[in-house]
C-alpha cells in the first residue's frame, strides 16, 4: 500500500519540521510526504519519502514560477504529484501538459503520483469512463508512475466515493494501465479502511487528514497488510 500526503498551501518550514519529527509511520507501509516547495528541503532532511506537488517539463527556461526536475532531483526530492484537480481546474492544466510533466519527471529518475477523475456533472451523465480513459491514455506507460483517481467532486467537499464506487473505477482504470491506483478524495481514518480494502486499490492520496500527524498516522495504519 501506498499512503501519500498532499499538504497543498499548508505548512511552514517550523511546521514541517514539527510535524516529521512526531510522524512515525508502521512498518509495511509506502509513506509519501508532499509539502510545499518552501518545505521541500527541511522534509528531505527528515529522511522519508518526499514528493513536490507539482513539476516543469522542462529542466531550465523562462518560465516564472516554475521548478523543474533536476532542480528536485538536486534537491534530494524522489518524485512529484501532476495533474491534480486542483491545478487542473484553477490553473489551466489539461492532459497534455499533465503528461509532459510526467514524462519529465519520470525521465529524470522521478517517481510520479498523476491525477485523473470526473466531475459530478461527468458522473451523472454517464460520462466517467469516457473521461477517465482519456486521461489515463494520455500518460506514458512507466513503472514509477501511480495513478490517482480523484473524483474532483470529492476533492475538498467532504463528499468520498462509496468504497463500491472507489472499487468500479479503480478496476476501470487498471483495465488501461499496469500501474498502481491509488485513492483521493476526502480520505480520513473514519472511511479509509472500507477504500483500502477494495481489491483494486493500492492506496490513498490524502489531504486535510494528513495535515494532523495523528490523522495520517492512523490512515497509515489502517493500510497495514493483513
Amino acid at each position: 500500500m501506498l499512503i501519500a500526503a498532499n499538504w497543498k498551501m499548508f505548512k511552514t518550514q517550523s511546521e514541517t519540521r514539527a510535524f516529521l519529527e512526531r510522524f512515525d509511520p508502521p512498518e509495511g507501509v509506502d509513506v509519501v510526504i508532499c509539502p510545499p516547495y518552501t518545505s521541500l528541503g527541511v522534509a528531505v532532511e527528515s529522511g522519508r519519502t518526499i514528493y513536490a506537488q507539482n513539476v516543469h517539463w522542462q529542466n531550465e527556461g523562462a518560465y516564472t514560477g516554475e521548478i523543474s526536475p533536476a532542480m528536485l532531483v538536486e534537491l534530494g526530492v524522489a518524485g512529484s504529484i501532476v495533474g491534480h484537480s486542483e491545478r487542473r481546474e484553477y490553473f489551466d492544466e489539461t492532459d497534455e501538459t499533465t503528461a509532459e510533466r510526467a514524462e519529465a519527471a519520470l525521465a529524470a529518475g522521478l517517481g510520479v503520483i498523476a491525477c485523473v477523475g470526473e466531475t459530478e456533472e461527468q458522473r451523472d451523465t454517464g460520462m466517467m469512463e469516457g473521461v477517465l480513459r482519456r486521461q489515463v491514455g494520455a500518460l506514458p506507460r512507466h513503472d514509477r508512475l501511480v495513478i490517482a483517481y480523484e473524483p474532483v467532486w470529492a476533492i475538498g467537499t467532504g463528499k468520498t466515493a462509496t468504497p463500491a464506487i472507489c472499487q468500479h473505477a479503480h478496476a476501470f482504470i487498471k483495465s488501461l494501465t499496469d500501474a498502481r491506483v491509488i485513492y483521493g478524495g476526502s480520505v480520513n481514518p473514519e472511511n479509509a479502511g472500507g477504500l483500502l480494502s477494495q481489491a483494486a486499490v493500492d492506496g490513498a492520496l490524502v489531504g486535510g487528514a494528513s495535515l494532523d500527524v495523528d490523522s495520517f498516522t492512523a490512515i497509515c495504519r489502517l493500510a497495514i497488510p493483513s
